[in-house]
């Protein structure tokens, strides 16, 4: 029994000791670097530095970097000549890859134009401090407009009506996009986005009133109905609609017998009088 326990100590001693070892070799052996030749690569052509929408893309405004073949974006271009002379539709960064989806045509060139969508229409207003929202009506943000107009032949008093909803912002002044912090921008012109109806809507506006624009949230996109308000209206105050309910006419009641009859009664050449009681079975 004392033997085959020593044997036993034996063997579990000799396998710790190989354990041991083995271990030791395993940490003492630098791991094998990956063979980066087996990865294979792309030229790419990215952006050189940061440029803004509408830039037209010149020579030196692309560089051509190695990209790994794995992870390739889509619509990526391999060489300058397939992205110089076209405009860009989105910001970029540099060292981002110049995708078709950011770059117009190159027959279309830059500028403003490019970004607009087919059948609508870039539109400038001129506004000031208090107009342009004290200067948070930037490029990517919606905006209402209202006109006032004062008196006129034809009208008594200044009036102020909502006339166009979600218009898009596509540039304040010269700028074309939001500054990364989201600052104020003072600018004295405002461009929206507007269709050919809009368009005529906004310029009679502009020409016979003032304008005021409303910031709208990006996650509002409702249009109201509203029936603008008069001078007169503003310093009264709106009167609530009356609503005039029409009621059915009342029904004649029935006319009422009386409680109580009395009848005459006659028995032979004698006369007398009976009273009954018409209420007894319901009045019938």
């Amino acid at each position: 029994m004392r033997r085959q326990a020593v044997l036993f100590l034996v063997l579990a001693l000799t396998a710790g000791g190989l354990a041991a070892v083995l271990a030791s070799r395993m940490l003492r052996t630098p791991p094998v670097a990956a063979d980066s030749g087996n990865i294979g690569t792309v030229t790419v052509a990215v952006a050189a530095r940061d440029m803004n929408v509408g830039s037209l893309l010149a020579e030196g405004d692309i560089a051509l970097i190695d990209w790994p073949a794995g992870a390739v974006p889509m619509g990526y271009s391999t060489s300058a000549a397939e992205v110089v002379g076209r405009g860009l539709l989105a910001p970029v960064r540099a060292n981002e890859p110049l995708l078709s989806t950011k770059l117009a045509n190159a027959e279309l060139g830059g500028g403003m134009s490019i970004i607009i969508p087919e059948g609508q229409r870039a539109m400038s207003v001129r506004v000031d401090d208090v107009v342009g929202v004290a200067g948070f009506v930037l490029p990517g943000t919606r905006v209402d407009v209202l006109v006032t107009i004062d008196r006129t032949p034809s009208q008594a008093e200044p009036a102020t009506r909502l006339v166009l909803q979600n218009l898009l912002v596509i540039s304040a002044g010269q700028s074309l996009e939001i500054s990364p912090e989201g600052e104020p921008q003072q600018v004295p012109v405002v461009t929206l986005l507007v269709d050919p109806e809009e368009a005529e809507q906004l310029a009679l506006a502009a020409s016979t009133g003032r304008l005021q624009l409303a910031l709208r949230s990006p996650l509002d996109l409702d249009t109201v109905s509203t029936p603008g308000i008069r001078a007169s209206q503003l310093i009264a105050g709106r009167a609530p609609p009356r609503v005039f309910v029409a009621r059915a006419p009342r029904a004649a009641a029935p006319p009422q017998r009386p409680a109580q009859v009395e009848l005459e009664v006659y028995r032979g050449p004698e006369r007398s009088t009976a009273t009954v009681d018409t209420t007894i079975g319901g009045g019938q």
